[in-house]
């Protein structure tokens, strides 16, 4: 009888653990048979039968201070990984996200195990900074699943490994799916109705810090310029009470709400957005939402920007190749000019149609013919057959 197939996993946080997840679904599915897993993962992977080696939230560190703090656990974390991995001796290992500690694992693997196929799962900004990184993967990463779809050409450009774009899970997610026909049946923006303005800080601490203070300032002086607003402010739990204590002094009081239903609905009823640089830039832009991309960093930070070697920080305008979003950074971070900007998202101008025909386009570009989870189980079982 064909033994099952056997899968290193490595993942970390939650985001990643959704993602190995779907994999293991995908390949189940696949192969019509069970599916044997070995290595660290969350609450979904083990809903798929991991028995994970320690908590996954063990490695689930961000930030440098973080990762300098516990560098003696996790090397240990990494060789325990590795070893455990090389001896179980899988049909392929997949490692996600987190690439400090998983490429670490990788690597190790590789040297030991040259025969094992190693997939990494979310292709690491390469395209933005530290270009090295690429060719540096090449020796123990056979295969990158990506999930923007311009990464692919980057690697190859930049001599790293072979990528295959398999699409972002955001794109099937049920709650977005609901926000965009929530914005596709909006209409009344006429100049007396009153808008709704989601404020989106970030999700740090820090970025919250840096931000809320400029996103007040904006939305009392839309008030003040006659706007009638209604403001939204999601948020995540860790940060919450930073947030209320923030807007405590606000004339304007934002709803604050942590829950994903609720912000997703907040999503579909919004007019437009004033945000943090992030990931929610697609998840906006995907949604159909008009907004505002800021971002302001640290002083150490800013010490590092010569290194960032992309033009754009907002996904939504990388992956549709065209400034789409009007984006503030460090000290153009005026909030007079803000409000301005908004007022043109706010109504039926040339500049909010310009980011709604953009978004269309993003939302084509992301576009694929099977789920994520599908895509990346072919190539996988394409490389336990030995077709690298």
């Amino acid at each position: 009888m064909k033994r099952p197939l056997r899968i290193g996993i490595v993942a970390g946080e939650e985001s990643g653990d959704l993602l190995g997840a779907d994999i293991v679904a995908a390949l189940k599915s696949a192969t019509g048979g069970q599916v044997d897993l070995i290595g660290v993962g969350g609450r979904h992977l083990e809903a798929q039968g991991l028995h994970s080696l320690f908590p996954s939230g063990d490695i689930a560190l961000m930030g440098i201070s973080a990762i300098v703090r516990d560098l003696p656990r996790l090397m240990r974390r990494i060789g325990q990984t590795a070893d455990a991995v090389v001896d179980a001796a899988p049909d392929c290992l997949i490692t996600i996200d987190n690439p400090d500690f998983t490429l670490r694992v990788a690597r190790k693997v590789r040297a030991v195990a040259p025969s094992i196929p190693i997939v990494h799962y979310i292709c690491p900004s390469v395209w933005a900074w530290r270009p090295g990184r690429a060719p540096a993967m090449k020796p123990y990463v056979d295969h990158i699943l990506c999930i923007l779809p311009f990464e692919p050409y980057e690697l190859e450009k930049l001599g790293g490994p072979p990528g295959t774009f398999v699409g972002h899970r955001l794109t099937d997610d049920p709650g977005l799916g609901e926000a965009k026909a929530r914005q596709a049946a909006k209409s009344d923006l006429s100049p007396d109705a009153r808008k709704t303005l989601l404020l989106l800080p970030g999700s740090r601490r820090s970025e919250v810090s840096r931000l809320i203070g400029p996103f007040g300032e904006t939305a009392a002086i839309l008030k003040a310029r006659g706007h009638q607003l209604r403001l939204v402010l999601p948020t995540v739990p860790h940060v919450v009470d930073l947030v209320r204590s923030a807007v405590a002094g606000w004339a304007e009081k934002p709803e604050i709400m942590t829950d994903a239903t609720e912000k997703w609905r907040a999503f579909g009823e919004a007019d437009a957005a004033l945000i943090a640089s992030g990931t929610v830039s697609l998840e906006l832009a995907l949604a159909g939402v008009p907004m505002m991309s800021c971002y302001k960093l640290d002083p150490v930070a800013r010490m590092a920007q010569g290194l960032v070697k992309v033009w754009s920080a907002a996904l939504p305008n990388l992956i549709a190749d065209s400034t789409i979003v009007s984006e503030a950074y460090n000290e153009y971070v005026r909030p007079q000019w803000l409000a301005r900007h908004l007022e043109g998202l706010l109504s039926e101008s040339g500049i909010r149609r310009w980011q709604k025909d953009g978004f269309a386009e993003v939302a084509r570009r992301m576009a694929t013919d099977r789920p994520s989870g599908a895509i990346a189980a072919e190539i996988i079982l394409r490389l336990t057959r030995n077709e690298r």
